[in-house]
């Protein structure tokens, strides 16, 4: 995927408003955007697929979308990374509706490829609450788990969400709210429940 375009050494010390104008009439200059949002792109895709052979085929169509349309972007004050994450919306969503089906890859799968660098130890000793954390989310509805994703691991702004998810500021800042709330009350009957197992096998 990464031959998809090339790019210019050069093009690496613009930043994106410079590039975006530039790849209106420079197919490389968009090249370096693609090698830029690829990695997030992606992986948002994958996350919402839950295989790869999908994500790499509606990947390459959110950049080849990207750039058929890019002659008319405009700049409506946020960044550019927000359209693609859009566009990546729109066709993941088309994807599932023709799917007829809604399937995501398991939150630890997602996690354990995103820490596959920390050391033996690390994850070990944060292993229980990691595990109680992915059960938890696992529970929420899908616009919070993307929510998750968008907010947590791609660490976007609540501006962006709200453009990639269709809803505006606020209602992203009131849904997160209360996404946390939902978090905490499901981690805590999760330990819970864990305690009284626990509790359990250990009497009598």
């Amino acid at each position: 995927m990464r031959r998809f375009f090339s790019r210019r050494k050069d093009y690496r010390e613009l930043d994106d408003a410079e590039l975006v104008a530039l790849a209106k009439r420079d197919k490389e200059a968009f090249g370096e955007l693609y090698e830029r949002y690829l990695p997030k792109i992606y992986t948002y895709v994958y996350y919402r697929t839950g295989n790869i052979h999908d994500a790499e085929d509606l990947t390459a169509k959110v950049f080849t979308r990207a750039l058929s349309h890019i002659g008319s972007y405009v700049d409506k004050g946020l960044p550019f990374g927000a359209w693609l994450f859009r566009i990546a919306h729109n066709l993941v969503a088309n994807w599932h509706r023709d799917q007829s089906r809604r399937k995501i890859i398991p939150l630890e799968d997602y996690v354990a490829q995103a820490h596959k660098a920390e050391a033996p130890d690390a994850l070990a000793e944060a292993s229980e609450e990691r595990e109680h954390l992915l059960r938890a989310l696992r529970r929420l509805p899908p616009d919070r788990q993307q929510l998750i994703l968008l907010k947590f691991i791609e660490r976007l702004p609540n501006a962006e969400i709200g453009r990639i998810m269709n809803r505006s500021e606020g209602a992203i800042k009131s849904l997160y709210h209360r996404t946390l709330r939902a978090l905490r009350a499901e981690l805590s009957d999760l330990k819970e429940k864990g305690g009284s197992r626990q509790s359990d096998g250990t009497e009598g």
